[in-house]
């Protein structure tokens, strides 16, 4: 595939559109009660101003759904497609479109699995396309801005999101309506956009993108890795249900990543079947270091300082290298 460059001076993005929301449609003025995932991409690249006076752009359709049915077949066609076209020296950046519900999962997958130095983005909107003052516009020409510029080579995958600059990694969806509906918590964001300007302050030192070690070229599913919710008087029996079918085990646990003893009399069994257990929190904040009381089990991991659902996708990664706990133990402490 080549870039049609209409204009030599201007650097090449591609799109590539996944649907959500920023390309859902509805009741026109209303914000709620549409349907996710209904304009192709050309439609969405046209209906943002000025979008050809900062790249050439190059779109394509990978999917048009909610993000809640974004499947590991959509992150694996995602990452290929990314790392195939990364090699062409006439394209520049990426700039995924999708829904928020599942954004930040896709973000940390692609920024474990893309094998790529040049700027990888994703973006979307709280607000269908026919809702009053829309944020997906914004936000796609932001993305392609951010994905234009020399500034974010080499800054890993990331995420904008109402003039925000997120990092894959530590990206989190905080609010269910408002349109500034993500950040990075504790760890604070990369930096702003302003109109198609760039301005970063901060950086991921994590390994991301070309110095992350997971392959996934000749991959064509995940070792599939399951969570379990803790809460008052919960019925440790999942973790055996969830045994039955998965190589792995997340669970949100309470407070710094605890449980029961009925939960960790349980794991005991689970260490037996080769099951990792990495221990995550519920809370959404603070970090999950080793405790000799929670991690008497070999197969118990902190999770550090990934939430629940980046847990299990770092586990997923780390399942396709080895099985030994100690390894994996390594991978969260390094990743």
């Amino acid at each position: 595939m080549l870039i049609n460059q209409k204009n030599s001076e201007l650097k090449n993005i591609v799109i590539l559109a996944t649907g959500g929301t920023i390309a859902g449609t509805g009741e026109e003025g209303k914000t709620t009660n549409y349907q996710a995932g209904n304009l192709d991409i050309q439609t969405l690249i046209s209906s943002v101003s000025n979008l050809d006076k900062i790249a050439n752009i190059y779109g394509e359709q990978i999917a048009n759904v909610d993000s809640n049915d974004i499947t590991v077949n959509h992150w694996l066609t995602l990452a290929n497609k990314i790392n195939e076209l990364s090699k062409q020296e006439d394209i520049d950046g990426f700039v995924i479109t999708h829904g928020t519900d599942t954004l930040e999962e896709t973000a940390y997958f692609l920024d474990l699995t893309v094998k790529t130095s040049k700027p990888v983005v994703l973006t979307g909107a709280m607000r269908p396309s026919t809702a009053t003052s829309a944020d997906g516009p914004l936000n796609l020409y932001q993305s392609v801005a951010l994905a234009a510029s020399d500034l974010s080579i080499e800054q890993g995958c990331m995420v904008v999101f109402s003039d925000g600059i997120y990092s894959g990694r530590n990206v989190q969806k905080v609010n269910t309506f408002k349109t500034n509906a993500f950040s990075s918590i504790e760890f604070g964001c990369l930096g702003y956009m302003r109109d198609n300007i760039p301005y970063f302050f901060n950086k991921s030192i994590k390994p991301h993108t070309i110095d992350s070690q997971f392959d996934i070229s000749k991959l064509n599913q995940l070792p599939k890795v399951s969570i379990a919710y803790f809460n008052i008087d919960a019925d440790p029996s999942i973790l055996k249900y969830f045994s039955q079918s998965s190589e792995g085990i997340v669970i949100a646990g309470a407070g710094s990543g605890t449980f029961s003893t009925k939960w960790l009399q349980a794991i005991e069994s689970l260490e037996l079947k080769g099951i990792p257990v990495v221990r995550s929190s519920r809370i959404g904040s603070g970090i999950i270091l080793e405790d000799d009381a929670m991690d008497k089990y070999n197969n118990c991991i902190p999770s550090y300082t990934l939430s629940p659902p980046k847990a299990r996708i770092l586990l997923s990664l780390a399942l396709t290298k080895t099985k030994d706990y100690g390894e994996i133990k390594n991978i969260f402490a390094e990743y």
